[in-house]
């Protein structure tokens, strides 16, 4: 990756033209550059896909909008980058004293982890739920999200440190999967089973959480972080009568998706949900942003900073190297 300087984008009908302020790194951003996501970019292109920003110019058929509006939006990828032009009926307004940092970290995670748990985890009030990768993107939202519901969430993650992150927002257990048992840490924890598995994790750690599923749970799968697709052994769900389930945005009800986005916001608003924010990065270091969520040592958000003259601030130790914003080939890790 390099940065560099690039013409504007042209302005489209139906488009707005934003100055980005921040954008996030999400786990499909590492896979966009690596070529190793489902949709696959030819180089060069620009990585992100989640971002914050003002709106400074409207093409002549947008109405919604106007310039100096504050507005989230995301995309396959061009987020990375000090100006993005974006269809203006996929943005949502920022609300009234949300900095442009939460503003765009908040979208993805939080959207993907309310959408999951609201309709096809079907969680409610007094449910048991387990969470792999609590200290993730998604995994740390749906603890805050499941918490918000009524549940009593299980945080399974990789260290005290985003356990304990886990923990402060709302997880009433806690297991390490690096340190024993993982199957016997949540028999201990949920003696007579949960009522739901969000997984955005896969791996060796499918297995264990879907045994610790009651009669009749529903274990969904979000992504693979982790990098391997877990086999399931099906006389499990044979036994058990268990759901398995995919999450995919498109398969929500659009009675329930306009429901959820709506519960989401107002929770957002009302700050009763915030994005944890764990390390911020200038434009000119996007790689070691992607390093530090490839490596699976962010906690909550990572989000890049594109304020002018933007110190590092990291909670994680990086090993510095020349980068860029556009990702250029050939493919390999970032």
């Amino acid at each position: 990756m390099r940065a560099q300087e690039c013409p504007s984008p042209s302005l489209q009908d139906g488009q707005v033209r934003i100055r980005v302020a921040a954008a996030a790194v999400n786990f499909p951003d590492v896979l966009m550059v690596a070529d190793r996501y489902q949709i696959s970019v030819s180089p060069p292109f620009i990585p992100g896909s989640e971002f914050s920003g003002m709106i400074t110019e409207t093409s002549p058929g947008v109405s919604d909008f106007t310039a100096g509006d504050r507005v989230t939006g995301t995309g396959l990828f061009g987020a990375f980058a000090e100006e993005v032009c974006v269809e203006a009926d996929g943005l949502s307004a920022i609300p009234d004293g949300v900095d442009d940092l939460t503003a765009a970290a908040f979208g993805v995670a939080h959207s993907t982890a309310y959408h999951c748990l609201r309709s096809v985890a079907r969680v409610s009030a007094g449910d048991d739920v387990i969470v792999l990768g609590a200290g993730g993107g998604v995994g740390l939202a749906a603890v805050q999200l499941a918490t918000a519901l009524g549940a009593r969430v299980t945080a399974v993650a990789s260290s005290v440190e985003k356990l304990g992150v886990a923990a402060g927002y709302g997880a009433t257990y806690v297991v390490d999967h690096t340190n024993g048992d993982v199957r016997a840490a949540l028999r201990e924890a949920l003696p007579d089973g949960a009522h739901a598995v969000v997984d955005p994790v896969g791996g060796e750690l499918s297995e264990p959480a879907l045994r610790s599923l009651r009669r009749g749970g529903r274990f969904v799968t979000v992504g693979y972080a982790s990098g391997v697709i877990p086999r399931i052994p099906l006389n499990l769900v044979l036994l058990k009568g268990i759901h398995i389930l995919g999450f995919h945005f498109q398969d929500v009800p659009p009675h329930e998706f306009v429901r959820n986005e709506t519960e989401l916001r107002e929770l957002f608003t009302s700050g009763a949900v915030a994005p944890h924010i764990s390390a911020v990065y200038p434009l000119t270091q996007t790689a070691a942003a992607l390093r530090v969520v490839a490596d699976g040592r962010a906690v909550g958000k990572v989000v890049i900073d594109l304020s002018a003259n933007t110190p590092p601030r990291r909670d994680h130790a990086v090993t510095s190297r020349p980068i860029t914003v556009t990702a250029t080939g050939p493919w390999g890790n970032p």
